[in-house]
């Protein structure tokens, strides 16, 4: 039997990450990229499968187990995530469990892929042994280029590859990414046969429009990259083609709704009504969100799908189409309630749009709203940190996320950090929003843990308001409200909580 040319690996670092609410309450997401890239490499002629840890709850000796028995050429781990912070944060159990691949199987050659990588691909290469190749973008071509090679010999060749030799760290010239004209012949879509489709489960929340079923669920791109600069955010870092970061990363590519609709064709056929549009931005250019929800609305599907819009790019003939196609949740980065503490961060997004007026907008047309929302930005204090979460309640949206300022590697907020030696997290979990070794940038103003002491107390004053849960029962019924209160009983651990002495609590906050 011929062997694997590519496995690709998505880690299982659930309970590193999110402590207990992995359990139940997290959800369990498809590796959108690691089906990418195997329909990427399938369509070059290379064989390929998909171990997806994660759905399938392998412990690492499990998994190091399972990857030895399939004994591919190449393991490649694909450490992204669908939201910024999830690369960085994986590398924690895909760096443990590429270690112990090596014990068991130390002639499998291991590549990494991913945002975290794409930043730091000269660290990630001296700081782990046990990784014999990294990508510096996205990684689409230099996989399969390299998959064209013995995987020893002519390794200079492959455009976008690190690796190790001896004498130290080489780092190639870059690799193109995929163009927007190109990306529905090289990127056709997600390898789903190979993966365990029916063990996704999506996030508490957006099920209770879907009276309160989470599985089945699925999640797509159907665009790449954002044409923003937000300074707290890493998200374009794949979409580099230098060996240094530069503002020209700032890309926007998006398939044709023509082609996208294929994806949505296989999700009615399996039954799946819980889907996730996992694009950075996903209302923005009508031509792409407008004509997709408009097949969506003349095939007659009925999905519950949740996605990401910006707050000025919500205007009222969009709401309608978005309603019928089946949107029922639009999350909005607010960010801050303070203008002054946004301006200094996202580069002139929506200081005058009225976010109040632009929420209700929503909620008349049936959508519900997520509130993302950011705490611990550079000129943050205390006050303007009530400010949010004033606004958070007073607008009580049907969710509000609450996060804590990263400086994620690659994002422009993480080379100020390095400038100004700013405490960095001493594990790639501490760039988790819910891990116990969670360390938040300081402000000008406040320490990391009056960040994360405010950050806490705000997700639980919120969703244990008599209000927010008042809006439950009366939108979703009493299971909602009931698995809300639930999920409040779980208290995560916060190792920087434990010895430091905080400063009282702001005001509303116990």
């Amino acid at each position: 039997m011929k062997q694997l040319d590519v496995l690709f690996i998505h880690p299982n670092t659930a309970q590193r990450v999110y402590q207990d609410l992995a359990v139940h309450y997290s959800a369990i997401e498809p590796p959108i990229w690691a089906g990418m890239l195997a329909g990427h490499c399938r369509l070059k002629n290379f064989s390929v499968d998909i171990l997806d840890c994660e759905a399938l709850y392998l412990t690492d000796e499990q998994a190091a187990q399972r990857i030895q028995e399939i004994n591919p050429r190449l393991a490649c781990f694909v450490v992204y995530g669908q939201q910024p912070s999830a690369s960085s944060q994986n590398m924690e159990g895909a760096t443990t469990l590429a270690a112990m691949l090596k014990d068991y199987a130390p002639s499998i050659k291991v590549l990494f892929v991913g945002g975290h990588v794409a930043a730091l691909a000269r660290e990630v290469l001296e700081k782990h042994s046990s990784i014999d190749f990294v990508c510096q973008n996205e990684g689409v071509y230099t996989i399969s280029n390299l998959l064209k090679t013995n995987l020893k010999d002519k390794l200079d060749l492959v455009d976008g590859l690190g690796f190790r030799e001896e004498g130290g760290m080489v780092l190639n010239k870059p690799s193109p990414i995929v163009a927007k004209a190109d990306l529905s012949v090289e990127l056709p879509g997600i390898a789903w046969d190979l993966l365990p489709v029916k063990n996704y489960r999506t996030a508490l929340w957006h099920s209770y429009s879907n009276v309160s079923t989470r599985q089945l669920f699925a999640a797509l791109y159907t665009s790449l990259g954002c044409p923003m600069k937000c300074s707290f955010c890493m998200i374009n870092i794949i979409n580099r083609q230098e060996n240094e970061f530069s503002d020209g990363s700032a890309v926007f590519r998006y398939w044709e709704p023509e082609h996208i609709i294929k994806q949505f064709d296989f999700f009615a056929e399996q039954g799946i009504i819980n889907i996730k549009i996992a694009d950075e931005l996903f209302v923005l250019n009508p031509n792409h969100f407008m004509k997709l929800c408009q097949l969506i609305i003349e095939r007659g599907y009925k999905f519950n799908i949740w996605c990401y819009s910006r707050v000025d790019t919500v205007k009222d003939h969009y709401l309608e189409t978005l309603k019928k196609a089946g949107v029922n949740w639009l999350a909005l980065g607010i960010e801050s309630g303070n203008t002054r503490v946004r301006k200094d961060v996202t580069k002139g997004r929506f200081e005058d749009t009225d976010i109040r007026s632009v929420v209700n907008k929503i909620r008349e047309h049936g959508i519900n709203v997520i509130g993302n929302y950011i705490f611990g930005l550079p000129e943050d204090d205390m006050a303007s940190m009530q400010m949010t979460l004033d606004l958070a309640m007073d607008m009580n949206t049907e969710e509000a996320n609450f996060y804590s300022a990263m400086a994620y590697p690659g994002s422009p907020l993480y080379g100020i950090a390095k400038k100004e030696g700013w405490k960095l997290p001493s594990t790639y979990v501490g760039f988790s929003q819910h891990s116990y070794y969670t360390q938040p940038l300081p402000t000008k103003y406040l320490t990391a843990e009056q960040v994360l002491a405010f950050r806490d107390g705000t997700w639980m004053k919120y969703h244990t308001s008599p209000k927010f849960l008042a809006l439950l029962k009366q939108k979703f019924g009493q299971v909602a409200v009931d698995e809300t209160l639930k999920s409040t009983k779980i208290k995560l651990k916060r190792k920087i909580l434990e010895t430091e002495n905080i400063l009282p609590s702001p005001t509303g906050i116990k």
